[in-house]
């Protein structure tokens, strides 16, 4: 992804988001101090998106992408009253296109592009 294509896709089946969450958990690679990620360019409509969800709040995850780079998972999330705790609230899909591989139609928004490179 370059940025002239910047954001891309930003609806993210929660199947897919968990592949990209493990991803990240499972790393233990050593970055080059002079290529760290600082920061992350987020497309204005992964937030519009998350923030139409009218949660409390919102998790930001992180998660390694398919192009192998850091990005953040935006989910919703609601203080569940018996746990005390924040649960995840899913987006709706735009399409049925974005349905993951199990048929669900949990959606996380992404977008989110690492800096460095970009």
């Amino acid at each position: 992804m370059n940025e002239e294509t910047f954001p891309g896709p930003i609806e993210i089946p929660l199947s897919t988001a968990k592949v990209w969450e493990k991803r990240f958990d499972e790393d233990n690679t050593i970055e080059d101090p002079k290529n760290k990620v600082k920061a992350f360019l987020i497309p204005r409509e992964s937030l519009e998106k998350v923030l139409q969800l009218e949660t409390e709040a919102v998790w930001a995850y992180i998660g390694i992408n398919d192009d192998k780079e850091k990005t953040l998972l935006f989910v919703g999330a609601e203080l569940d009253p018996v746990t005390k705790k924040y649960v995840n609230v899913y987006g709706p899909p735009k399409s049925e296109q974005n349905k993951s591989a199990d048929g669900s139609i949990e959606i996380v928004y992404d977008g989110a592009r690492p800096s460095p490179p970009f």
